[in-house]
């Protein structure tokens, strides 16, 4: 019943969810959104001590040819690579918009379950880029041209990396055969977690410090990788790089 005004109000407008436009359009949208909070406290750190205090790396700062480098990159991406991918994905496998909503208690345990899918698969991939010379070296290196975060660095990747880890959290919903308003709610908690990651800041109310008994790593946890390559593979929870010996939680 929650979710069921919302799940109307969607299928009401089913000629834009099921345009090939939409998926681009969606995921530009929602990964900007979720930047920009954190870029209006790029702007405020280096002015103003409190946010400067929630900083990772409190001597780095963000410039203006950074951000418009990781845009044109985000943005060629999607629009040279994604965008004919998913006009092929719309031609072959056309949208179905069912007349129920999932239950709120599927649609939170199905989320949870693609996030663990897609952090075992990232790991899984992560630790295989940075173990091969070569794979790193051809497609993963870019993702560390800057070694200290920034929200607009979340998708500073070239194609393969791009290609690849999207198509784990296209394939992820599918797989479990996940409602469709649970596939957007997986994709939008993915990005956030995801820019999050990046973002550069320790804040109070930051994932992490709401998930018990250090289980997720968060922002710190991936500052640590672009800091130390060696360690903190996996994207979100800590378990596989507990199991594989490259968790890392502070600095030297």
């Amino acid at each position: 019943m929650l979710l069921r005004p919302f799940w109307t109000f969607l299928r009401g407008h089913s000629s834009l969810l099921n345009s090939p436009f939409f998926p681009v359009v969606f995921s530009l949208s929602v990964y900007l959104s979720f930047c920009l909070p954190f870029l209006l406290l790029d702007s405020l750190s280096s002015r103003w001590a409190l946010v400067r205090r929630y900083k990772l790396q409190s001597q780095s700062s963000v410039s203006w040819a950074s951000m418009q480098s990781c845009l044109a990159l985000t943005f060629y991406n999607h629009l040279v690579f994604i965008f004919p991918l998913t006009v092929m994905h719309w031609y072959l496998r056309p949208a179905y918009l069912p007349e129920e909503p999932p239950t709120m208690p599927c649609l939170l345990a199905q989320v949870l379950v693609c996030l663990l899918l897609f952090d075992f698969q990232s790991f899984t991939w992560h630790l295989l880029h940075h173990k091969v010379p070569w794979l790193y070296r051809n497609f993963h290196k870019v993702h560390h041209t800057y070694t200290s975060t920034s929200a607009l660095t979340t998708e500073y990747s070239g194609v393969w990396e791009t290609l690849s880890l999207g198509l784990f959290a296209a394939a992820n919903p599918i797989m479990l055969g996940c409602h469709p308003l649970t596939e957007l709610a997986f994709f939008v908690v993915n990005i956030w977690l995801s820019v999050e990651d990046h973002c550069g800041y320790d804040l109070p109310w930051a994932t992490h410090r709401l998930v018990p008994l250090g289980l997720y790593g968060g922002a710190r946890h991936h500052d640590l990788h672009h800091l130390k390559s060696k360690y903190n593979y996996a994207p979100y929870f800590t378990h596989w790089d507990c199991l594989a010996g490259t968790l890392c939680t502070q600095q030297d």
